[in-house]
């Protein structure tokens, strides 16, 4: 591969109250931010743009420093960091959300860098899509941009959503979301409507049933790793998310077949994040396992 080209990322930096079958822990680092950067990190040089309360562990900086994060993006203002408590059921299925406390975060006006401006590849994490237009808007023509959203900005803030999806080209969702966005219960009908309002690459996520790659080229299938333990489930689809542009990124390219293979390392990347707590799992994960389990899946993909 040639040299990784750089990735800008907007979206949260949190504090996560986290509760399983099994544990729960506190005042955990979170938001999609933090997985996406901690992770993508591996593959590509990250520039994370989010904020901060005054109440925000230093060693929780740290450690995203430790994995030569670009934090000069990262803004720590008075009051309260953005707070979020969930709880999962012995499925691991979505969390239950308990208490959402926006503090600082309520009032975040992503601000890009100069520096960072003409960052190649740029992911708009899980954010109002009012502020995603705002880092539009202030970036310099990208070769590519990935974005993530969820049901409620989908069925609450669908007008600014359209907007966002018209200037992208990357959409990474999952299947429920992609039934709400698009009004269709079939995932290749659905596909084919939300692929129209912008995005020509568009990746659903299906859990433990994998994820689907629609591309200009074709259509691609990853099943999910086999894992006999989950820990904890949150953050898993950032993390995902975060090892198929990291890929992109060093890889250069956007045709199918490498496409086909950031999906792969999404995948591999993602069953590291449910096997530890929180982002325990993701800052302690290097390269070499990464390799040694996507050759793992690659095998069992084999048909020969």
């Amino acid at each position: 591969m040639a040299e990784a080209q750089p990735i800008l990322v907007v979206g949260s930096v949190a504090l996560d109250d986290i509760e399983t079958p099994t544990e729960r822990r506190p005042e955990s680092l979170g938001g999609s931010g933090t997985f996406f950067s901690a992770t993508a990190s591996l593959f590509a040089p990250v520039r994370v743009v989010a904020v901060v309360g005054d109440d925000f562990p230093e060693a929780h900086l740290d450690a995203l420093r430790h994995r030569a994060v670009d934090l000069s993006g990262l803004e720590r203002v008075p009051g309260r960091t953005f707070r979020w408590r969930g709880r999962y059921g012995a499925d691991f299925g979505d969390a239950e959300t308990l208490d959402t406390q926006l503090n600082v975060f309520e009032h975040f006006d992503p601000k890009i860098p100069a520096s960072h401006r003409a960052s190649p590849v740029v992911f708009l994490a899980n954010i109002h899509p009012a502020l995603q237009l705002k880092v539009l808007d202030q970036i310099e023509k990208p070769r590519l941009v990935g974005l993530d959203t969820m049901n409620f900005w989908i069925t609450g803030e669908r007008t600014l959503l359209g907007q966002v999806l018209s200037r992208i080209d990357v959409l990474v969702i999952n299947e429920t979301e992609a039934e709400l966005l698009s009004g269709e219960a079939n995932i290749f009908r659905a596909a084919d409507r939300i692929r129209a309002m912008g995005p020509q690459i568009l990746v659903i996520k299906r859990g433990r049933f994998g994820a689907l790659l629609f591309h200009p080229d074709g259509v691609f299938f990853v099943p999910a790793v086999p894992l006999r333990d989950v820990v904890d489930p949150t953050g898993a689809g950032d993390t995902f998310a975060a090892g198929m542009m990291g890929w992109l990124a060093a890889a250069g390219d956007d045709d199918f077949a490498t496409f086909k293979r950031a999906v792969v390392n999404g995948t591999v990347t993602a069953s590291f994040a449910v096997q530890g707590f929180s982002l325990d799992r993701v800052l302690s994960v290097g390269l070499p396992e990464i390799q040694a389990r996507t050759a793992e899946l690659l095998r069992l993909m084999d048909p020969n």
